[in-house]
């Protein structure tokens, strides 16, 4: 083995080789010309080397020579040089007849007790498994993404043949009633069809208000409002993202209330007017609010009108929300409010 004289005083040197050779973690200890000064146990039994033999070698005889990537030894001479610090520095050691793994390298230079001979300490960590369990995570997440989004595609085609059924059920039947009945059962299922086609279109599991609300407008509309030019249903709302299951229950009373309206608002076949949805939140408070320059309330009822079986007052208790109900001479507007 070859003999070379010590560059620190002895008791330096011989501290920092201790410090090497009694590290639980793979170290190495190199002179300036990339020298082997001493090697930490850990270092070699992680990597297959010979503490006795490695001691005095080049660090790129070490091995079969993968210690000598280019790149590595440009920054180990740059840091000895002090012109820079190796800092969760990435490495793939390509071994002959090995797997190749994935190093994470930090070097740091030593020159504490003469400035004239310095000394690198180059730590090694294998992060191999590491790296494949956070790939297998990250595997695992987007499949999972992916399955969820084809789910909700699923489930939002099977909502769609659903409220086709509907509706073909009550162009055939006579009853008035039943018919009623059915386009807005029609109409509530296509509100949650619309819901379901923004949640495919999200990543996070939230719905954008703004898109959803415009959505459900034009589809209640298609289906209810015979002449856009005289009678129009518009959303305006700002830039509100909320969670999926508040984006249900907000839906079925934008729909609830929107079809009150266009039922009882504008008897006249022919009559204009126009609906509005509108919702602003600022923090934790919001307020929905479904108007309308319609008939108003009729005097002398002092039922909520658009209520009917209580779904507004169910869906709006559940969120915390206030409902009010306020005559605009002309029209009604309805206002949902989360202080």
């Amino acid at each position: 083995m070859e003999l070379f004289t010590p560059i620190l005083p002895e008791a330096a040197n011989s501290l920092a080789m201790a410090l090497v050779m009694s590290s639980q973690a793979p170290l190495l200890l190199l002179n300036e010309n990339l020298t082997v000064m001493r090697a930490s146990g850990s270092f070699c039994d992680a990597f297959g080397l010979d503490c006795d033999v490695i001691v005095g070698k080049k660090l790129n005889d070490l091995g079969s020579g993968e210690w000598g990537a280019r790149q590595l030894r440009s920054l180990l001479f740059a840091t000895i040089a002090g012109d820079a610090d190796i800092h969760a520095y990435e490495m793939d050691l390509v071994r002959p007849g090995h797997e190749t793994r994935c190093v994470l390298l930090n070097a740091h230079r030593l020159d504490y007790f003469d400035a004239e001979h310095v000394l690198i300490a180059l730590a090694v960590t294998d992060i191999t498994d590491a790296r494949a369990a956070a790939k297998l995570k990250d595997d695992l997440v987007r499949e999972k993404q992916v399955l969820l989004q084809e789910l909700q595609h699923r489930v939002a085609n099977s909502l769609q043949i659903i409220a086709s059924v509907l509706m073909q059920s009550a162009r055939r039947v006579q009853s008035e009633e039943t018919r009623g009945h059915l386009r807005d059962a029609h109409h509530r299922v296509m509100s949650i069809a619309a819901l379901q086609k923004q949640l495919a279109a999200s990543k996070l599991g939230e719905v954008e208000l703004r898109l959803y609300f415009t959505d459900l407008c034009r589809s209640i509309g298609a289906s209810m409002i015979s002449n856009h030019d005289r009678l129009t249903l518009a959303a305006t709302v700002d830039e509100s993202v909320v969670s999926a299951d508040i984006s249900v229950s907000l839906g079925l009373i934008v729909t609830e209330l929107v079809i009150n309206a266009l039922k009882h608002a504008f008897p006249g076949r022919n009559q204009a007017g126009a609906i509005t949805v509108e919702y602003a939140s600022h923090g934790s408070s919001w307020s929905l609010m479904v108007g309308d320059d319609g008939v108003g309330i009729p005097v002398g009822d002092g039922s909520k009108p658009g209520l009917g079986t209580g779904i507004v007052d169910a869906l709006a208790k559940q969120l915390g929300g206030t409902v009010t109900i306020t005559d605009r001479a002309p029209g009604t507007l309805v206002s949902i409010t989360h202080p």
